[in-house]
């Protein structure tokens, strides 16, 4: 059989469709959605920043829409969702807990997020954090006071702080809710009771295996050099598994119009795929997404699969940035066209986009000007703004769009 060839329109549309982005979704969400989306990417990175909504909320948003981001929480709190390092920190379904339970169990190969040496000195103060978790149920770090505040991150943390995180690396504890997004921990034994690590704790090497194999579905269209990133892998060679999945039909090979190298695609992809033959696949999706999305979240996948460099640039100084502090990557149609430095203010209730940057090759029409406009009202709507703002945009745009408009 000959290897099927498609244009690079439709391995996008293929990598779209494997993430949920590839259409707009057709009916009003509802909160299991929150954990279907969570279970087809995988992985839902989190990080703190609030400029607009916070990543995680905001990655459900380009996938679901309108949505109630407590969704999230109360998926988390039912045990539907777990926390830990996966990609980063990330929520997970918790069907998942055995394919990450073996880097629970071997937290000094976890790098800087767990210190060997920093539980041994500490371990008196530490066993008895475990014990009045144990009688007093469940703690949050701001439930201890600090004695200093720093400013360098990790060795500035009040100790009860790194002795909770030194134990939720070690899976001694585990997120049992957020509450204003602050963990609470809670004892891994109290909120899995049934879990056993003799029975239940998948080995390091079936681990691994398990999440490229997963990444290959993740992904939907890959090469072998794209999947380790996905969970994080180091040194992990997936050529064997590639081998395998092939002869078992999981996967298959395929040619991309434009791009070098060995390309497969999953079997989940089959429908897909075949219209993605006929030229017939299109991503009708226009939406900005996070930068921690998992779509650009890899820049050498990015950069490869949609001609698009992205690097966030928070920790960038201030005078060094090219594009802002909090880019939004701007997806349109199966394409990345640009990015947007937004920011919400919500006691005005003006959602700010501060600049717009096109892509270099993207061009707007009418249809893209409408459909542009629609996204950052859509987004700009779930935030609860009532305004937009605009500051630094194309020219084009400036013109039509003036300085702004109302959010109806």
């Amino acid at each position: 059989m000959p290897t099927p060839v498609i244009s690079l329109s439709s391995a996008r549309s293929l990598h779209l469709a494997a993430q949920g982005l590839l259409t707009p979704i057709k009916r009003k969400a509802r909160p299991n959605d929150v954990v279907t989306a969570i279970q087809r990417m995988g992985l839902l990175q989190i990080d703190t920043i609030s400029v607009v909504a916070r990543s995680p909320y905001l990655v459900l948003f380009s996938r679901l829409g309108d949505y109630q981001p407590e969704w999230l929480e109360q998926a988390l709190a039912a045990r539907k969702l777990f926390e830990y390092w996966a990609h980063e920190a990330c929520f997970i379904p918790i069907e998942d807990f055995a394919l990450l339970r073996h880097r629970m169990l071997d937290p000094q190969g976890m790098g800087w997020k767990y210190s060997q040496q920093w539980a041994q000195k500490h371990q008196p103060a530490i066993d008895a954090l475990l014990q009045h978790i144990e009688v007093q149920g469940p703690v949050r770090s701001a439930d201890f006071n600090a004695e200093k505040k720093g400013a360098n991150g990790w060795w500035d943390w009040k100790p009860e702080k790194r002795h909770l995180e030194s134990l939720f690396t070690a899976g001694k504890l585990m997120v049992a809710e957020r509450r204003n997004f602050h963990r609470v921990y809670d004892l891994t034994e109290r909120l899995l009771p049934e879990w056993d690590d003799a029975v239940d704790a998948l080995p390091r090497a079936t681990a691994q295996q398990e999440m490229l194999s997963r990444s290959c579905q993740y992904l939907g269209i890959f090469k072998a050099e794209w999947l380790a990133d996905y969970y994080r892998l180091k040194r992990v060679a997936p050529k064997k598994l590639l081998e395998q999945l092939l002869l078992q039909g999981e996967i298959l090979p395929i040619d991309i119009e434009g791009l070098s190298g060995e390309f497969y695609v999953h079997q989940s992809l089959a429908a897909e795929l075949a219209l993605a033959v006929q030229g017939k696949l299109k991503s009708t999706a226009t939406c900005l997404l996070s930068p921690f999305d998992p779509v650009v979240w890899d820049r050498r996948r990015a950069l490869e699969l949609f001609n698009f460099d992205y690097r966030l640039e928070c920790y960038t100084p201030k005078e060094k940035r090219k594009f802002g502090y909090f880019t939004l990557p701007l997806l349109h149609r199966g394409e990345l066209i640009g990015r947007i430095d937004a920011k919400m203010h919500r006691k005005q209730g003006i959602f700010e986009i501060i600049s717009f940057h096109l892509e270099p090759q993207a061009k707007l029409n009418k249809q893209r000007c409408q459909d542009v406009w629609q996204a950052i009202t859509r987004t700009a709507k779930w935030h609860g703004a009532r305004q937009i703002s605009l500051g630094d945009v194309p020219a084009q745009l400036a013109i039509e769009w003036g300085e702004g408009w109302l959010v109806d």
